[in-house]
């Protein structure tokens, strides 16, 4: 029997608000106020990163400000993103009792699957699936995606590039040249691809939302029933935009906490990277961890256990930090995607011995 899903269109809206009604999503189905739901949405022009990630690393704030373009935290993982009128969003919240699956990983590979397969049979192209969670054509991504646990809540993320200029997408992103390296390319815009593109022509945006649809409906066995948003969530995106994600200390509460003249290293490995900022205080053997600011382009759920790492890190001894981020992730069993425990440990110890 399918399941029944409302599907709404909250249309165009600056960047921090679309945020802000994520989060009252969340927070209403896990209360059991909203159905489980499929939303479309577009964006203001915004430059956004994840929710690990630090701004002045990853956006190029001067060109960001100079052409209008806002500057977005998400609530998601993941890496940083730059969104237009000519791409859009799709979002599904559900219930995990009502879609069982093992691990965030599989939710992953099947969302993303579906969605790639509606996009395909819709418009004659080869999108696939490419873990960690991108949507490929012929190696280029036409979506990127990323979600999380909040209890019984999955709340799962991505965008189709409808139309696009790629050249200033990257340059409002800091893309790490060995990124690019990574996936073989030589300039910065060769690694997207848009559907005007692939097609010659962009199509309309409803016909984008009718392919995710079928696709989704189709590998999740859903029953999609188109409705609108309600009052209440509305009133909470609101709220939540006012009081915290729509004011630049939430956009930059990790910029403001990145350590000066802190021990900092980084490990790239399949699933992301993570970048290990730290400061020390003590002396000889007595030298232990003052503060840790743990960032990246990983995804792990929940968001907060990286701010848990964190406050486990501090008062530890240096000789002991490695042993003490594996205790941690043995005792709360996180569900990753693609990345380890022992990327974090690698780059904690790495900062610790001075390596970049």
């Amino acid at each position: 029997m399918a399941l029944a899903f409302r599907v709404i269109d909250t249309g165009l809206r600056e960047g921090r608000s679309n945020i802000a009604f994520d989060e009252a999503m969340i927070e209403l189905h896990r209360a059991g106020e909203i159905p489980d739901t499929i939303r479309f949405l577009r964006f203001e022009p915004s430059a956004l990163v994840g929710r690990h990630q630090a701004i002045g690393r990853e956006l190029n704030v001067e060109y960001c400000r100079d052409n209008g373009i806002g500057l977005v935290r998400r609530i998601t993982g993941g890496g940083a993103i730059y969104l237009d009128p000519g791409q859009l969003g799709w979002e599904l919240v559900i219930s995990r009792a009502r879609l069982p699956l093992p691990t965030l990983a599989a939710y992953a590979t099947r969302i993303c699957e579906s969605a790639a397969d509606g996009l395909a049979r819709t418009f004659g192209i080869d999108a696939r699936f490419r873990p960690r969670n991108d949507i490929e054509v012929d190696g280029r991504k036409i979506s990127g995606t990323g979600g999380f646990f909040d209890g019984d809540t999955l709340f799962y993320q991505g965008t189709v590039l409808i139309d696009a200029d790629p050249s200033r997408v990257m340059a409002a992103l800091n893309v790490p040249r060995a990124k690019l390296e990574k996936h073989g390319l030589d300039r910065p815009e060769s690694r997207i691809v848009t559907l005007k593109e692939l097609l010659g022509q962009a199509p309309e945006v409803a016909t984008v939302q009718r392919a995710l649809i079928d696709g989704l409906a189709l590998g999740l066995g859903l029953d999609a029933i188109a409705g609108e948003s309600l009052e209440v969530e509305e009133r909470r995106a609101t709220e939540l935009h006012d009081a915290d994600i729509g004011r630049d200390a939430f956009v930059f509460e990790i910029d403001a906490r990145d350590a000066r003249e802190a021990l900092s290293a980084s490990v790239q490995s399949a699933g992301g990277t993570v970048h290990a900022a730290l400061r020390i205080e003590g002396e000889g053997g007595a030298r232990r961890i003052r503060e840790a600011l743990i960032t990246g382009d990983f995804f792990v759920t929940p968001p907060r256990l990286v701010m848990d790492l964190e406050a486990k890190l501090r008062g530890v001894q240096i000789d002991e930090a490695g042993a003490a981020v594996m205790q941690f992730f043995a005792a709360c069993q996180p569900d990753l995607i693609s990345i380890a425990p022992s990327d974090f440990r690698d780059a904690v110890e790495a900062a610790l011995t001075g390596s970049n």
